[in-house]
């Protein structure tokens, strides 16, 4: 069994859909991604540097997290517009998104899509 499958198999049914959900629209929006498990979550890279790292929230939930890689990067005169307020930004060069249901992820599919596809091209 992947890393991926073995990760999956620990998810409750409403989790799994969230996550999976989330993970097909990170897969599309870079079809070039590796996808590997670190921090104990899904995360998907550009070559070793993690652009898109799903996460379980606490009180339940999933979290997505738009970042440059692990270690921190100069972030000076980086911008990135999100004009539907999809994320909260901690960083100019890291926004962290909550769902507490395959609900939300759906109602906002589109979206999230772009935003996902143009976090990629931004950060490549």
């Amino acid at each position: 069994m992947s890393p991926i499958d073995t990760y999956r198999a620990t998810l409750d049914p409403d989790t799994l859909a969230m996550v999976d959900a989330l993970r097909g629209l990170a897969a599309a929006a870079g079809p070039a991604l590796n996808e590997r498990i670190k921090w104990n979550a899904p995360s998907f890279a550009i070559g070793d540097e993690d652009r898109i790292t799903l996460g379980l929230e606490r009180k339940g939930g999933v979290r997505v997290v738009l970042h440059r890689g692990a270690k921190a990067k100069d972030s000076a005169g980086f911008d990135f517009p999100d004009p539907d307020k999809l994320a909260r930004w901690p960083a100019s060069d890291r926004g962290v998104l909550t769902f507490a249901t395959l609900a939300e992820i759906e109602m906002k599919r589109p979206a999230l899509g772009e935003l996902f596809a143009r976090w990629l091209e931004q950060t490549a």
